[in-house]
């Protein structure tokens, strides 16, 4: 498409959640690579940037709000307007393509499907590619637009960086232990919404478990109360166990330092959450429980996979394992029934999730640490 003359400018259009965003970094190092010297700018959601923190591959990083007010709509128009030579959408929907309508001379992007109200979006882009959310991973559906681009596919996702040695001393203030020297785990209990999330009796099993093999638990979340609180909530369950230690740091590191403390990690589990895609990118030996979700769509990408095709199958009644990442899913009939829950909304339950036994995620944390199998009662 510009094998003759590379684009100057670019801007990847990437408004979606944390996790996304993350997941959108292939296509973003494979621009960089196939344009070394152009400008390009990621346009992304305010509260996402984060995730971006660092990243050699991309020059500029626009914020703009989930729901822009007309005055910062205006201004975001303003800094968007023809600037680019290309501008790449990693998403089928109406504001996404509107931008990259203001801001590209030439478009290409992502469509939700055949319906004829996207008209105008096949039309504005110079090419397009299908949205599939059953059968393509995201990784694999953001490459297709490199193919688009005619141009080679990068397949490796690229984590959030912080300064090492800042980071280190940071984290190891907080946690009064060096955590270059001391084997630890980390639990990330609590997702954005209730259908993903596992039962308290499981974690603190699993936590008292990964405490009997002589490792330090960090417990980790985001910003909000309610995971704080949480997160807690557990430690409490902990205090004055002589056999090890149990922190909580939730709300208390950056994306950038939780890559940091996920690269001397022994091994991290967690739910359907954006830190689990963190830690897989990060190449540590991630468990990820997962409920609903469809993780041929949105299960963490294992470090080092390169194939175009994703690396897991719909379902699996044990566990599935490819690179650092271990995939366990709940059972049921229904699994992964693509919904939010048993009552399809954020705050549902999940019974999946619900009758998740304790023995089946310690089995899989002990395989993914590389410790014999025999479980150790759970009390």
């Amino acid at each position: 498409m510009f094998k003759d003359t590379p684009p100057k400018k670019v801007i990847l259009i990437a408004t979606q959640q944390i996790g996304d965003v993350l997941l959108s970094t292939p296509l973003l190092k494979s621009m960089r690579t196939a344009w070394p010297n152009a400008i390009i700018d990621v346009l992304v959601y305010r509260n996402t940037s984060s995730i971006l923190m660092g990243n050699p591959d991309c020059n500029n990083i626009i914020e703009s709000d989930n729901h822009p007010s007309l005055g910062a709509y205006l201004k975001l128009i303003k800094t968007l307007f023809r600037k680019y030579d290309l501008a790449v959408t990693t998403q089928g929907n109406d504001r996404a393509h509107q931008y990259a309508f203001i801001a590209g001379k030439k478009r290409i992007g992502l469509i939700p499907n055949l319906k004829k109200k996207h008209w105008w979006k096949k039309l504005s882009c110079l090419r397009w590619s299908l949205l599939d959310e059953e059968n393509t991973h995201t990784v694999v559906q953001n490459l297709h637009l490199a193919d688009l681009m005619g141009i080679e596919r990068q397949y490796a996702l690229t984590p959030t960086k912080a300064d090492s040695s800042d980071a280190i001393t940071h984290l190891n203030e907080q946690l009064r232990f060096n955590l270059t020297e001391i084997p630890y785990t980390i639990i990330h209990p609590m997702p954005m919404w209730h259908y993903k999330q596992w039962t308290d009796s499981g974690w603190i099993a699993l936590i008292e478990h990964a405490i009997n093999l002589g490792h330090h638990v960090i417990i980790t979340g985001g910003p909000a109360i309610a995971e704080q609180n949480y997160a807690l909530q557990l430690t409490k369950h902990f205090v004055g166990n002589e056999t090890g230690f149990v922190t909580s740091l939730a709300g208390k590191t950056s994306f950038a330092e939780m890559s940091t403390l996920l690269n001397h990690a022994a091994a991290y589990v967690g739910p359907d959450t954006a830190t689990t895609h963190l830690a897989a990118a990060c190449g540590t030996p991630t468990l990820a429980i997962f409920g609903p979700t469809n993780p041929v769509k949105w299960a963490p990408w294992p470090m080092g996979y390169h194939e175009s095709k994703s690396p897991w199958q719909r379902y699996s009644p044990e566990y599935q394992m490819v690179s650092n990442v271990l995939l366990l899913q709940g059972r049921g009939e229904c699994v992964p029934c693509h919904k939010a829950g048993c009552d399809d909304n954020n705050n549902s339950y999940s019974q999946c999730l619900d009758t998740l036994e304790a023995k089946r995620v310690i089995q899989a944390f002990r395989r993914l640490i590389k410790v014999d199998i025999e479980v150790v009662p759970v009390r």
